[in-house]
């Protein structure tokens, strides 16, 4: 399975006229910019990535887990902390937790932040501020968004996982598959071993597009969200 959720990557590159290339520049890029300041930042350094990748290893595997996608809304946060779940939130859609009946127990649930870096910069540098890692991406067309994104994760020591979305193996990085913010979040919880019999979605569409989304192109959003959903059905999660 995981090969496949990695394989269609190729496929959505060419859906969309995107170079391989730029996506390898990005993540090489990404990888150099963060080592460089490992001085200062010792969790980013090689074996800090590493032993952030495992504590989270850890506790993935430890319970039931929803992801929160852009169009989660604060009775999805209740009903998952309800329900015992830990929680992993989709890029921007992490600011629903400021929206919680419990704000302290919904940060408390939070694992991790799987993103791109284009969510609103407020959202995502609270989750900072909170300690919460951050599963950050490299893509061909969001170099400005991840330096922007690294200079607000170094005020706060965030500890980070790095992934690509590349078929070659780059050392410090790793590719889980997917594509959306959303269902690279599936994909980074499954390659971490959690059974898809213990993911619960909530806050995932295809028909709109949610209120955490970054800016985007309307018509080229909704043809990113049908990939989502490709993706999700290989994954073996349902919406």
């Amino acid at each position: 399975m995981h090969s496949r959720l990695v394989q269609i990557q190729d496929d959505i590159r060419g859906d969309f006229g995107w170079r391989l290339q730029d996506d390898l520049d990005s993540a090489k890029d990404l990888l150099w910019y963060c080592e460089s300041k490992s001085w200062s930042n010792p969790s980013w350094s090689p074996s800090g990535r590493q032993d952030t990748l495992l504590m989270l290893q850890e506790e993935l595997i430890s319970g039931p887990l929803t992801v929160l996608g852009a169009a989660a809304e604060p009775s999805n946060v209740r009903d998952a902390i309800v329900e015992g779940h830990r929680l992993i939130a989709a890029d921007g859609a992490v600011g629903v937790l400021n929206e919680s009946e419990y704000p302290g127990i919904a940060w408390d649930a939070l694992l991790c932040v799987v993103s791109d870096g284009d969510g609103d910069m407020e959202d995502l540098a609270k989750a900072a501020e909170q300690g919460v890692p951050f599963v950050l991406h490299a893509h061909g067309d969001n170099v400005k968004q991840w330096i922007e994104l690294l200079d607000i994760l170094l005020l706060y020591d965030t500890p980070i996982v790095l992934t690509h979305q590349t078929p070659g193996l780059l050392k410090g990085m790793h590719n889980p598959g997917g594509f959306t913010d959303g269902d690279r979040a599936v994909c980074f919880a499954l390659s971490q071993n959690v059974s898809q019999r213990r993911i619960r979605l909530r806050g995932f569409r295809t028909d709109s597009i949610g209120r955490w989304t970054g800016q985007t192109n309307p018509e080229r959003k909704m043809r990113k969200l049908e990939w989502m959903s490709r993706v999700l059905k290989i994954a073996g999660v349902s919406m």
